[in-house]
């Protein structure tokens, strides 16, 4: 099992930025593909973006797209999620969550989540 930590959420104005982190300890971080998704009250949790083990394969949802950036340094046991130009309609809690295949692809099996971390977009 893999124990994930996320930080870096807070209230940002509309077309303002923030960087999400997400620390994990336990098994080899870099065996493992990550993904981050979000959940808005009354919503669905949904698929915002996955890396590869490796980094070198990147996914992102269609509302991400230009604006988010999935990023990690197994050096660090880390994930990041870089986001600019920000919504209201991102406002969320985040969550990191990693899956054993590797790839990091939307349709993984995430097995292991971490606690979120709360994104408000004013605007």
């Amino acid at each position: 099992q893999v124990h994930l930590v996320e930080s870096g959420g807070g209230l940002v104005q509309a077309g303002g930025s923030l960087r999400l982190s997400c620390a994990a300890s336990g098994r080899t971080f870099s065996n493992y593909g990550m993904g981050w998704f979000r959940q808005a009250p009354g919503k669905e949790r949904e698929f915002v973006a996955g890396i590869s083990w490796n980094g070198g394969r990147t996914y992102y949802a269609d509302s991400g797209k230009g604006r988010f950036t999935i990023s990690r340094d197994n050096a660090k046991n880390t994930l990041y999620l870089q986001m600019n130009s920000l919504k209201p309609e991102d406002t969320a809690v985040y969550y990191c969550a990693a899956e054993s295949t590797g790839w990091g692809a939307p349709q993984s099996v995430y097995s292991d989540w971490g606690q979120g971390t709360q994104v408000t977009v004013s605007s």
